[in-house]
């Protein structure tokens, strides 16, 4: 598939009074046109900022160390903040999380809406207005013309989301970067959301990057999947790769987390936590919270090993030379399944 997106050798740190966090440790991807790419992973992975340093919208004490973010051929780390300006809404939109602070509460929804067109093109107000009601309406705003002048607060929490969606497509964006947009959502609402978002995928043909700490909702949305945690991209693959046939005990420690239906079974965590990312330790950063850590585990960062075509996870357990292990019984039932899909399409 073609590349719409390249992130390439990425480092970013922070600067704190305790020390420099390293907060983004060398990681690459690629988006492809028209397709989902979910990043996945624990609070303070990573994820929320690799996609702000696509926007450039890091905080102050952050520095891009190293690495290339590619859109068009172009490293958008060479732009300067009027170009970026001109990317930002129009070519590269974002959704954030929270959309009680991402709408201006003084602000009619409309003029919030059209917002970016009266920036982005020298449309008019008036056919900006019209642009944002037909938006509005894509999004599911019932009564859109008639609610063009209402503030967020009379809006629920469901509708406010839908209207940060409508503000980041109105400009047809090439991609759009979703950061846990259902965060703060009931689970129906959730589900509305995530359709919501394949629907308009559809018929605006933009590639979308999906950030969440819950796997359960990536499984509805994405078509690949990377896994981060302490800073690095430990395994990815296509969706029913990283679902069924996990092979990071990280990724399994997130997919064995996930709640059941039985409500009797004692839900599992991952012990530990996260490491300090100031001083990083050698090899592999989840070996203190891997019970099945070797070794070298504690001396050496693992490569990618390849799984699949498509699939690559970086773990000593995927050597040649290392023992077999079994892992969470929730797992193996997963690769058992992913083995009869596997059949299937045969």
């Amino acid at each position: 598939m073609e590349s719409i997106l390249k992130v390439k050798d990425l480092c970013v740190n922070f600067a704190t009074y305790a020390g420099t966090v390293n907060a983004i440790r060398d990681v690459s991807f690629e988006l492809h046109k028209g397709e989902t790419l979910a990043i996945v992973g624990e609070s303070g992975s990573g994820k929320s900022v690799t996609v702000r340093s696509i926007m450039q919208l890091l905080d102050r004490n952050a520095d891009i160390a190293s690495g290339e973010i590619i859109y068009n051929g172009q490293d958008l780390l060479k732009y300067s903040e009027k170009k970026m300006n001109d990317v930002r809404g129009h070519d590269i939109s974002m959704i954030f999380q929270d959309p009680m602070t991402s709408l201006d509460p003084t602000m009619s929804i409309g003029k919030q809406v059209a917002e970016p067109l009266l920036i982005h093109t020298k449309i008019s107000k008036k056919e900006a207005i019209e642009k944002a009601i037909e938006t509005l309406q894509l999004v599911g705003i019932d009564n859109a013309r008639e609610r063009i002048n209402d503030y967020p607060h009379q809006f629920s929490g469901g509708q406010r989301q839908r209207i940060v969606i409508a503000i980041a497509i109105i400009g047809s964006p090439d991609i759009l970067i979703a950061d846990e947009p259902t965060t703060a959502l009931d689970v129906t609402v959730q589900s509305q959301i995530i359709d919501l978002l394949k629907d308009i995928q559809k018929k605006l043909k933009m590639s979308i990057i999906f950030i969440t700490h819950d796997l359960g909702v990536v499984a509805g949305i994405a078509d690949r999947v990377e896994v981060m945690y302490a800073g690095k991209i430990i395994e990815y693959g296509e969706v029913n790769e990283i679902f069924f046939n996990p092979k990071h005990p990280y990724t399994w420690g997130l997919l064995d987390s996930m709640p059941t239906l039985n409500v009797k079974e004692r839900l599992n965590y991952i012990p530990g936590t996260p490491p300090d990312l100031i001083d990083p330790a050698p090899g592999d950063a989840f070996a203190p919270r891997n019970e099945f850590a070797l070794d070298i585990d504690f001396e050496q960062m693992p490569p990618f090993f390849e799984v699949s075509k498509t699939h690559f996870a970086a773990t000593w357990l995927l050597d040649p030379n290392a023992p077999k292990v079994t892992p969470p019984a929730s797992i193996v039932a997963r690769q058992k399944e992913f083995k009869k899909l596997t059949k299937a399409g045969e």
